[in-house]
This record gives C-alpha cells, structure tokens and sequence, in this order.
C-alpha cells in the first residue's frame, strides 16, 4: 500500500468514528498519581546515585592516598 492510500484509510476512519461515551474512573487519577510520584522518586534515586559515584571518582582522583601521606 502506498503512504497516499494510507493516509486517505485514516482519514476516512477519522471523520466517520462514533462518539465514544467512556469515562475516567476515580481511581484512575489516584493511580496517576502514584506513577506520577514512583517516577519522581526513581528519578530522585538515579541521580542520587549518579551523584555519589561522581563526588567519589573526583575524590579518588583528587583527594590524598593513605599510602603516600606516611
């Protein structure tokens, strides 16, 4: 099928589609919510540990060997 027979299929299916009567449940936001808030904190998490890495490499690269100071 070409991009052209396609896009008339899809708009054809576009302009003759039936009303959907669907609603969103009440708990469907609470559980929005808590992806919403379980991303947040995986998010948190990542760079935290990112963060960590980091400050200890800079650390090792910078900061003084116990087997030097002696």
């Amino acid at each position: 099928m070409d991009k052209q027979n396609i896009f008339f299929i899809a708009l054809v299916f576009c302009l003759f589609c039936a009303p959907a009567f669907g609603y969103i449940d009440p708990g469907t936001g609470s559980y929005m919510f808590q992806l919403l808030a379980a991303a947040f904190l995986t998010a948190l998490f990542v760079i935290k540990m990112y963060w960590l890495k980091l400050i200890t490499f800079f650390r090792s690269l910078f900061g003084r060997n116990k087997k030097n100071d002696d």
